[in-house]
């Protein structure tokens, strides 16, 4: 499969003592308190360990948060919010505007930039795993199974926890819809460019190979658009990846419907479909260079050397090579009548 994936840096936090000296009275609280400490520091360093598994990050996550449930929902399970819930200051900074800190007294506002991370970690993990050469089916699960896990913890903080918050979300910060919106839609892009490879490895029909590469690229379009209103200097970057991509999956598209109509023998149509295929990989190879030149939040890479890039061009070459030999062997209507 061999992927390459645009990733932003993970958000940082201060450290959070949970010590509340004359609230906190007695061994029990003072025990949730101290493991309230260890289960975050806990979590913190595995979002930057090379060694960490879904399965302890889930681990990791279901102590922390289960924790912290006690400082925003009430023990008596009614309607009503924790007494706990101001209790303490969180700060955390931003994906996009770097070291600028945001400062909450509220622990909602923990719990979703907690979570924001938990899925940003989904998304590394699953772009580590598919930059292999040699990924074995189950890892290609594990990186669908990855990615949609994190789209739906940024499409439940979203719709359920952010409405929650007392302080208005800042704008062009990660909590606003924009971004989350676009983090939501490039996670379920990407999945998908996991089940094109399949379906390419398992030799689908090009005409399938070609639907689920144009819906590809809408998405990459649709997480385009959700950001197009935010500040240059903070996603021209992120844009450049998206605005990438979605040629690069219209490119591909128009390559397998091209092969669709050759098999059809409808050569002069399959020839142009590889002619449009081209310009878009043009575009593409224009937008690597582009994005490897702009500053901003992300890696300093050339995906244009990429081998999920080469590959592509070298079978919209060979298609259409093939599409103008056969086109030139299909007589005209002078010859036929002779």
């Amino acid at each position: 499969m061999t992927h390459w994936f645009h990733r932003n840096p993970l958000k940082a936090t201060a450290p959070v003592a949970f010590n509340y000296y004359g609230v906190a009275a007695g061994p029990p609280a003072s025990k949730i308190c101290s493991d309230l400490r260890s289960s975050r520091a806990r979590l913190l360093e595995l979002f930057t360990d090379l060694s960490c598994n879904p399965e302890m990050m889930k681990n990791a996550a279901d102590s922390y948060f289960s924790l912290l449930q006690g400082f925003i929902n009430s023990l008596d399970e009614s309607t009503q919010e924790s007494k706990l819930r101001y209790i303490q200051n969180f700060k955390w900074t931003d994906t996009l505007q770097g070291q600028v800190p945001s400062a909450q007294q509220d622990a909602v506002f923990e719990l979703i930039s907690m979570g924001f991370n938990v899925a940003l970690w989904y998304t590394k993990y699953a772009s580590r795993l598919a930059g292999k050469e040699n990924i074995t089916e189950d890892e290609a699960k594990e990186v669908h199974r990855s990615l949609k896990i994190a789209a739906g913890i940024f499409k439940h903080l979203k719709e359920s926890h952010i409405p929650k918050l007392i302080t208005p979300v800042e704008k062009g910060r990660d909590l606003e819809a924009r971004l989350l919106e676009a983090y939501v839609v490039q996670c379920q892009a990407e999945a998908q460019e996991v089940t094109i490879a399949r379906a390419i490895e398992l030799k689908h029909a090009p005409g399938l190979i070609a639907a689920l590469a144009y819906e590809t690229a809408n998405f990459y379009q649709k997480a385009d658009h959700a950001l197009s209103s935010l500040e240059p200097a903070y996603s021209a970057k992120w844009r450049k990846y998206l605005h990438l991509k979605m040629c690069f999956y219209t490119a591909y598209a128009y390559c397998y419907h091209g092969q669709t109509l050759l098999a059809s023998d409808k050569c002069g149509e399959a020839i142009r479909s590889l002619q449009e295929a081209e310009k878009f990989y043009a575009k593409a190879e224009v937008l690597c260079k582009e994005y490897g030149e702009t500053k901003g939040p992300g890696p300093t890479v050339r995906p244009s050397g990429h081998l999920f890039f080469r590959k592509l061009g070298n079978l919209v070459t060979n298609t259409l090579e093939k599409c103008q030999r056969e086109n030139g062997f299909i007589p005209n209507p002078k010859q036929k009548k002779q």
